[in-house]
This record gives structure tokens, C-alpha cells and sequence, in this order.
């Protein structure tokens, strides 16, 4: 059922993930909606990868990722599309960083230290890796892949937490909610990365506190979908302006959900895969909020 807003908005049903799944990693490809591995209902992790089309309402496949995956990290530049991280098929951590181009999968350096559950986006030519857990606990450090020399670099990071939102906008990277262990450990702490200055700061925190939850960002507005708490799954999503500096309240999700995949394309928010309970819980629902101009 569609759930209007005050403005207009309604989310609407489309075409599902042919494979259901959670703890997915997603990213634009090409005016594609990509959606990459992610766990199961088995407990296994899918090497499988998706691309969604707007205008088609249909998902074809793509090369499958060379391991099978969950809690992994994806972002997308100059028609290339990068994976890094995640949980391997024996749950550990994984320092592995690939790349999709020419059709085919090619591995890349591999990062300094594993991490997984984290968020990774691009500004100008570089991939950072924010958040996360890493081999010792959770992540005190970011990482920076210079995409033309293919060689890493350790950066100041966020508040430590893992399950965190992380997306890029305007030449910055931003950082939202997240947990710092199970699900009833959610913050609502919202950070910024200003590249240039090669530190964070803090901003208005989301308004409701959430980990599992998914990050997109598109002309000059953030948008904060899903999540999971003790109580269930979550609904709520949340848009941050950045020029009025303040969150706005959007129609829930009509699916509520953990560990999705959520990305804006040609004005819409896309919201995908994910637990409808917490846990190891998977869907291939595929929802769409309208933006509006």
C-alpha cells in the first residue's frame, strides 16, 4: 500500500530482486540501480550481482563477484564499479577491493586492514572506506583508494560504528547513524568529511536513532532509509536539507527494512532487498518514493 505525504509523495511497488536477499551493498551504475551480494535466508552469502532499469521496470544480471559476500561496501565512478570488504563464506572479515569494467571483475590492492559493515563513496578520484568493523573491533580509521595509482591511504574516521549510512555529496562524505554493537546499541550521530581539511564534524543528528540502515544523496539533500532495533524493523526515513541544515520526515517505507540497498535515480529514492525482521531475515522488495522536482 502507497503511503502519501504531505507534499505528494507516495512509495509504490516495483519489480522485485529476482534473488532475495539482505546485507546487500548497493550503488549507481550507468542509470542503474546495482545491487551487489548480501545474505541469503540459508546464512550463505550471494556472489550474485543486479542491475535494476527505471525505464524497463526489469533486472537483468551482471558477472557475479569473484567470492560470495555480505556486510560489503560498494560505490561507483566513471562507469566502473567498486566492491570492497565485507564477510566472507567463513564470516571473516575480508580486505578484498574489486572492480567492475569491460564486463568482467579484476581485483584491485587489496585494503589495509579488513572491514566490513562499513560505507564507502566517491569524490572526484577517490573511494573512501568509512565505518565499519574492522580486524580489532570497530573502525577508528578510514581509508582512501586513490583510483588512479590503485594505492591506499589511512585516514582520521568517523565515531567509531558499524551498520552506518555513508554517501557523497557536494565534494564531502557524510556519515549517518550506525550501532557500536547489537541492535539495541543505534546512534543518531550524523558526520561530514570535508576532504580538503581532513576531518569530520559533527551535524544535527537524525531525529531517530537507527543501524542497518541505508544512505543516498542527490541535489543538495540526504536521505536516511530503514533500519532495525530491538522492536522490529524500521520505517521511518528521513530527508536532511543541506542549505536549511535541518531533517524533514518523508513517508515511511510501506516495507520496512534492514540491511538494503538505497540509491536516487532520475528523482526517485530506491529503497531494496533487506530483512523485514531483524536478524538473518532476506526480501527482494523494490520500492520507489517519487521526489518530485
Amino acid at each position: 500500500m502507497a503511503l502519501a505525504g504531505a507534499t505528494g509523495e507516495a512509495w509504490r511497488a516495483a519489480s522485485p530482486l529476482p534473488l532475495e536477499r539482505s546485507e546487500v551493498a548497493g550503488a549507481v551504475l550507468r542509470g542503474e540501480l546495482v545491487v551487489v551480494g548480501g545474505f541469503l535466508e540459508d546464512g550463505s552469502s550471494s556472489a550474485q550481482v543486479d542491475a535494476y532499469s527505471p525505464e524497463l521496470d526489469a533486472w537483468r544480471r551482471l558477472p557475479d563477484l569473484p567470492i560470495g559476500v555480505n556486510h560489503a561496501m560498494a560505490a561507483s565512478a566513471g562507469g566502473r564499479l567498486y566492491v570492497v570488504g565485507g564477510y566472507g563464506e567463513d564470516r571473516g572479515h575480508l580486505r578484498s577491493a574489486f572492480v567492475l569494467e569491460g564486463g568482467a571483475w579484476r581485483a584491485l590492492r587489496p585494503m589495509p586492514d579488513p572491514r566490513a559493515a562499513g560505507g564507502a563513496a566517491v569524490v572526484g578520484r577517490t573511494l573512501y572506506v568509512v565505518g565499519g568493523v574492522a580486524s580489532s573491533g570497530l573502525a577508528r580509521e578510514a581509508f582512501a583508494l586513490d583510483l588512479r595509482t590503485g594505492r591506499w591511504s589511512r585516514l582520521p574516521g568517523p565515531a567509531p560504528r558499524e551498520h552506518l549510512g555513508v554517501a557523497a555529496l557536494g565534494g564531502k562524505v557524510y556519515a549517518v547513524g550506525g550501532r557500536t554493537a547489537g541492535i539495541d546499541t543505534n546512534v543518531a550521530v550524523f558526520e561530514v568529511y570535508a576532504p580538503a581539511m581532513r576531518s569530520w564534524t559533527s551535524l544535527p543528528p537524525v531525529p531517530s536513532p537507527r543501524g542497518g540502515t541505508g544512505l543516498a544523496a542527490a541535489h543538495g539533500r540526504l536521505f536516511s532509509v530503514g533500519g532495525e532495533r530491538p522492536g522490529g524493523t524500521i520505517g521511518s526515513v528521513w530527508a536532511f536539507d543541506l542549505a536549511a541544515e535541518r531533517w524533514r520526515r518523508l513517508p515511511d517505507l510501506p516495507t520496512p527494512r534492514h540491511g538494503l540497498g538505497v540509491a536516487v535515480l532520475g528523482g526517485k529514492l530506491y529503497a531494496v532487498a533487506g530483512g523485514r525482521k531483524p536478524g538473518l531475515f532476506a526480501s527482494g522488495a523494490n520500492e520507489i518514493l517519487d521526489l518530485g522536482s
